[in-house]
């Protein structure tokens, strides 16, 4: 984990831990007032009415004026389930299998798409509306007959029920945990698909359905005729925007726009989708990355590092104007960073031990000497969001705590109904003696004794801590960690890996603390919160329960956030979540820069960022004539 980076990141056409949730019974959902149940929709919503009526033209957020053409050249810094940064190997990205490029899920259209001005709305792309049976329980959808894959070839409801059947058997745990209350996705003929699902709570399979709907529709020839396990660079039939152009693994790959695509032209798509190429390049570090950036090899960057994006950002096309720097506003979505301690590790399983390391981290200090003092302490994994618990427990948040005191003690119970855990604030001197003390003290509490210079357990085990990394720059921050860890009698040190290792160890959970930063959707599914915190994602290799989190009262909770029957039942939900996750010290919150830190050469047009997320080279346009000034044709 760099500074800033996000290894877990939804685009539109895939968020797929950015879940719909439940309401009330009286609708099957807010598609409007006058459209019940058995009546096909053109959008779902969970709990707000859609913003865009029937027939509507585009979305608000884009330019429907915006150029076709031009290149749009990067290094990303943020990417979603198997894929990675720094190289790739496969072209399969729903498998849990290799490292695949990011942005591979731009090649595929979904049944649906999501609305990036609305908390949790989708409108119909592959398919044309949907009708949502009495019970809630099945969804019948109309494809469109002009969709088409790559080759001409129609995407029919054959494909779509194959996709579900073989994401939900062999794709990526976070999909399977999804699909997992998925009973049977049948095509009814070549346009009608119905998915059913298994659940008998109407409000859950209300909830799932929405972040269903965006997962890829796969071409069911290709993966009769091609291996879905295997690591392939065999380029996949798909019916996307863009399809996968000139490549070299583990260096670039171009997506190219399809220009015979055959939904350019729906109002979902208009003003979408604008340059000719997207090219992303490959770096083992952030350095090569930064100069070629500089030499306008690179066209677009999003700064992790604020050291970097204090001082070095004044080079010539800085100073002429040619490159702009930019703080963009944050998604409105909850976003987090934090380090976990791996709790599969009998040794990390005592809360004391947890807070204990993460008094040894001096947010203060680091901010002045290495961030610049441009970030904040994050305390939640549900930062910039109503999620974030604050102050006492609301009678709303009361009434969840007190319905589920028999799965806590009254220990947990006070600390949930009291203000939430934060981190503490020190001067930023660097002498973090309060802090260290406590976290001896804890230590001792947990059972360990100083024996020389290193605390041991019972046994006369030395207690050792490694802080598996895959990024040089992050080191600045782990070292000054380390002495305070050392200080304490922690045997700690930091263990460097290439980019296969750290994804092997990733998944297979073989570490004792690594970083991870993510974002999640305004409104979160059970399945997006189990995959990280859920009992049943523990043993799940690809999962992102990091922390090995097991909990009763948490997997209670996961499902009152399944059978939330309005969005104030859900937030009062998850902020009793947040309270639990923060007095557990099940992770250690870390930093945001309170946006986006961008720099970019100037010759694209944009309009106002989205605010629900959608990364640029979805919405932005090559501008020529900006291009023609810079002598960049």
């Amino acid at each position: 984990m760099a500074e800033g980076n996000k290894s877990l990141i939804n685009r539109r056409q895939l968020m797929v831990f950015s879940g719909a949730a439940a309401f009330s019974s009286a609708l099957p959902f807010r598609a409007r007032a006058q459209n019940g149940a058995n009546t096909a929709v053109h959008g779902l919503a969970v709990f707000d009415d859609l913003k865009y009526p029937a027939g509507f033209n585009h979305f608000d957020y884009i330019n429907p004026q915006a150029p076709k053409g031009g290149i749009f050249r990067f290094a990303v810094n943020e990417w979603t389930l198997n894929q990675a940064p720094d190289t790739f190997n496969t072209l399969n990205t729903f498998s849990a299998l290799g490292d695949a490029p990011p942005r591979m899920e731009s090649c595929f259209d979904s049944l649906m798409t999501r609305s990036l001005d609305e908390p949790d709305a989708v409108y119909g792309l592959l398919a044309e509306n949907v009708t949502v049976s009495d019970d809630g329980k099945s969804y019948r959808f109309k494809l469109r007959e002009q969709a088409r894959f790559h080759n001409n070839t129609p995407v029919t409801a054959h494909d779509a029920a194959f996709s579900y059947d073989l994401l939900k058997e062999k794709g990526h745990p976070a999909l399977r945990l999804l699909l997992a209350k998925m009973e049977s996705a049948v095509a009814e003929d070549d346009y009608h698909l119905r998915l059913t699902l298994k659940g008998e709570d109407a409000g859950q399979n209300r909830r799932l359905i929405t972040s269903m709907v965006l997962l890829p529709v796969l071409s069911k020839a290709f993966y009769t005729q091609h291996s879905f396990d295997g690591n392939s660079l065999t380029v996949p039939l798909s019916s996307g925007a863009y399809k996968v152009g000139a490549m070299s693994a583990g260096q670039y790959i171009e997506y190219q726009r399809h220009e015979d695509y055959w939904g350019k032209d729906l109002n979902v798509n208009i003003g979408s989708n604008n340059f000719d190429r997207i090219r992303i390049e490959f770096f083992r570090d952030r350095q090569p990355a930064f100069e070629a950036f500089k030499k306008g090899i690179l066209d677009w960057r999003a700064e992790s590092v604020s050291k970097s994006w204090a001082n070095d950002y004044d080079f010539s096309a800085v100073q002429s104007g040619k490159v702009i720097r930019n703080r963009f506003p944050a998604w409105k979505i909850p976003s987090m960073q934090s380090w976990a301690l791996n709790q599969r590790r009998e040794r990390f399983r005592d809360p004391r031990v947890r807070e204990a390391i993460g008094l040894c981290f001096d947010f203060e200090w680091s901010n002045r000497n290495l961030f610049s003092d441009l970030y904040q302490r994050q305390q939640s994994n549900f930062s910039n969001s109503a999620f974030e618990a604050q102050g006492k427990a609301s009678p709303e948040e009361q009434a969840i705590i007190t319905r589920h005191a028999g799965l806590m003690d009254d220990a947990t119970r006070t600390a949930l109904l009291d203000d939430p855990v934060t981190m503490p604030v020190t001067d930023g001197n660097g002498r973090n003696r309060e802090q260290l003390r406590r976290a001896a003290e804890l230590m001792k509490e947990a059972g360990y004794q100083r024996q020389g210079k290193w605390l041991v357990d019972k046994n006369g085990q030395i207690f050792t801590l490694e802080i598996l990394n895959n990024s040089d720059g992050f080191n600045r921050v782990y070292n000054p960690m380390i002495k305070n860890l050392q200080a304490i009698g922690i045997n700690a040190e930091v263990r460097m890996a290439e980019a296969a290792t750290y994804q092997k160890r990733q998944l297979d959970f073989d570490y004792d603390m690594i970083g991870f930063a993510s974002s999640s959707s305004s409104t979160p599914d059970r399945a997006t919160l189990a995959v990280m915190y859920g009992s049943e994602s523990v043993s799940l290799p690809g999962s992102q329960n990091y922390t090995g989190t097991s909990s009763p009262l948490i997997d209670a909770l996961l499902d009152d956030v399944a059978q939330a029957d309005s969005r104030e039942n859900m937030t009062a939900t998850i902020r009793v979540l947040d309270r639990l996750l923060r007095y557990r010290r099940d992770w250690i919150p870390c930093w945001s820069a309170g946006g986006k830190l961008i720099a970019y050469w100037d010759k694209f047009g944009m309009t106002e960022a989205a605010p629900y997320g959608g990364y640029p080279e979805f919405y932005w346009w090559y501008d020529h004539e900006k291009a023609a000034q810079l002598g960049k044709t």
